[in-house]
């Protein structure tokens, strides 16, 4: 079984400042790139429940970042499950240099999301729908049995 799930990226120059390293934002932006094609790759029925009233709201997002990326830099984007609650999921990210060089640890991210529902007067929790949650459970910490 996998460990992660990964998302490759290469940085595109519009990505980057006038000092020529990648602004911090995108960092969080492809977080959001990751999660997206998770979904599309793992659990198309949710895709499809956002469309019918699901939403998944970020919570809470965050980066730590350890080196500089660049333009044309291909980077691995490692989304691994670390809690699944009954309606709330948290993602850790590991953001990796695949090139050049042999892989170099950028930044660590992490990510909680809500499962809500559209209802009258608002959003509601609810429960993590199972496509997603038995999705998650290939990408758990071995040993914790977060997903069950």
């Amino acid at each position: 079984m996998p460990e992660y799930y990964v998302h490759r990226h290469r940085v595109t120059f519009d990505e980057t400042n006038l000092v020529g390293n990648v602004y911090f934002a995108h960092f969080l932006h492809w977080q959001g790139h990751c999660r997206e094609y998770f979904l599309a790759d793992h659990a198309p029925e949710v895709v499809t429940a956002l469309g019918e009233g699901l939403a998944l709201v970020t919570v809470d997002c965050a980066a730590d970042f350890f080196a500089e990326a660049h333009a044309l830099d291909r980077i691995e984007l490692r989304m691994a499950l670390d809690r699944i609650s009954e309606h709330r999921i948290v993602m850790s990210f590991d953001y990796v240099r695949t090139e050049p060089g042999p892989g170099e640890l950028l930044a660590r991210g992490r990510q909680t999301v809500a499962c809500m529902r559209r209802a009258e007067g608002g959003l509601v929790p609810e429960p993590v729908p199972g496509q997603l949650r038995r999705a998650l459970a290939r990408y758990a910490p071995a040993a914790s049995g977060a997903a069950a």
